[in-house]
């Protein structure tokens, strides 16, 4: 059983970087066909697809987001890290973390952490 855990700050104040981690466990993330992705949800709003690391390393990201968006792996603690600069407001939400395969498509995920922008 794969297991997606979030840590990470509940509160950032505007124009900082938020920085989330996701440590997971029962699988690696260097297993094909796995991308290690990032979603959220803002509040009274659906679900947003922020960005993904694939197996191989390669990173993607939402093109509404792009030029605010960094996500990173470390292969020896089995863990994937979201860095999104300059927030505001709107980038309150509850973040997950998840496990997307190729063909299956989303099959784990995190509980969620929620964050909060404000000053």
């Amino acid at each position: 059983q794969v297991q997606l855990q979030e840590s990470g700050p509940g509160l950032v104040k505007p124009s900082q970087t938020l920085s989330l981690t996701c440590t997971v466990s029962g699988g690696s993330i260097t297993t094909n066909p796995y991308y290690w992705t990032w979603i959220r949800q803002p509040p009274g709003k659906g679900l947003e697809w922020i960005g993904y690391i694939g197996y191989s390393g390669d990173a993607i990201y939402s093109p509404s987001r792009k030029s605010r968006t960094s996500i990173s792996r470390d292969t020896s603690k089995n863990q994937f890290t979201l860095q999104l600069r300059s927030v505001t407001p709107e980038d309150t939400a509850v973040y997950y973390c998840a496990r997307v395969a190729a063909t299956t498509g989303w099959d784990f995920s995190g509980q969620g952490t929620q964050v909060t922008v404000s000053s």
